[in-house]
């Protein structure tokens, strides 16, 4: 089977500072920017890799949610306990060092794990968990 991933999605409280952060700081292109009924999906990823993105959408886009539920959906998300994502770099060191510079809140500095990674994370500004894992 040839299967490759095209989308992955996670929720974003504030369209500006999302793309501050995937399109400013970690220099994804901004591939779609869509406007609904007052609310923003924002489509970025890697220009070096045009078949993958994220996709950053409104909390609670399940119709069938009640205000409660996605009441509930962005405090979790508030409190980084909803989503996470993990992106891949040769360059560990340096995407830590550029995302720590801009202000971003760290959960963890670079550090080689037991099971053979080395990693860091941070959380973006709607509190996703976004690690990295370096990659030779």
């Amino acid at each position: 089977m040839d299967i490759t991933i095209a989308y992955s999605f996670l929720p974003h409280l504030d369209a500006d500072a999302a793309l501050a952060f995937y399109r400013d700081t970690l220099g994804f292109e901004l591939r779609n920017d869509v406007g609904y009924n007052g609310l923003r999906w924002l489509t970025l990823g890697p220009a070096d890799q045009p078949g993958t993105a994220l996709v950053l959408e409104p909390p609670g886009m399940d119709p069938n949610l009640t205000d409660d539920e996605r009441a509930t959906i962005s405090g979790l998300i508030a409190k980084g306990s909803y989503s996470r994502v993990t992106l891949a770099t040769p360059d560990l060191d340096g995407v830590f060092e550029k995302i720590k510079a801009a202000g971003y809140e760290v959960l963890q500095d670079p550090t080689d794990q037991p099971y053979g990674v080395r990693d860091a994370a941070f959380r973006d500004p709607s509190g996703n968990q976004v690690r990295f894992n370096e990659v030779k």
